[in-house]
């Protein structure tokens, strides 16, 4: 499990076509200390797996449902990406509960900068506009952030210079992918009430 509190800002340095899959070779000395073979790193929100670690980089491999999914297949060398390690037992939950399991990608539509902050709208899939709602949470390629506004088609969030001086999401622009992933709160309540809905009255 995640946060969506990006430790790192991150480079590709590899990327290798498997046919029906890539490997990523990253750079991120600071999440890769003490990584190994196994490990969880949730790159642009998306979690994966370490390969092999060492000198401050890492590999891992993107299966073809992931590269579908996500904007993982975007990327190439020189890429820049946020970089985070799962959250451990004990520590604090300062974003929300992300899982690194996106649930599609958006774009950014426009930025309108202020003098101490950034306001950013990003396109929304139809399917994932009932799970965002205004001042609830949303991770944006691996950030946790808050709703400012939610439309049908489209949502907006407000950066401020921290996010945007050490995330991807101060260098995206209009027309860049991002991956969205929903909160999974949302999902259960929805599936649960659905299952309410259809229990037997008698």
């Amino acid at each position: 499990m995640f946060t969506g509190i990006v430790e790192e800002l991150g480079e590709v340095t590899a990327v290798e076509k498997l046919g029906d899959s890539s490997r990523f070779r990253l750079r991120g000395p600071v999440v890769t200390e003490g990584a190994r073979h196994g490990d969880s790193i949730a790159v642009n929100g998306v979690c994966l797996t370490v390969v092999e670690s060492g000198d401050g980089e890492f590999t891992a491999d993107v299966m073809e449902e992931t590269l579908k999914r996500s904007s993982l297949g975007a990327l190439d060398v020189g890429s820049r990406v946020n970089l985070e390690r799962p959250m451990a037992v004990g520590g604090r939950l300062g974003g929300h509960i992300v899982q690194g399991h996106v649930d599609g990608t958006g774009a950014i539509v426009a930025r309108t900068p202020s003098e101490n902050w950034e306001i950013v709208k990003v396109s929304l899939p139809a399917e994932l506009s009932r799970y965002v709602v205004e001042k609830g949470s949303i991770t944006v390629d691996g950030v946790s952030l808050t709703v400012v506004d939610a439309g049908p088609d489209y949502f907006t969030i407000s950066l401020i210079p921290t996010t945007l001086a050490l995330t991807t999401l101060g260098r995206k622009q209009p027309g860049d992918p991002v991956n969205l992933e929903v909160d999974v709160i949302a999902k259960y309540v929805e599936r649960l009430m659905g299952a309410r809905g259809q229990e037997d009255p008698k």
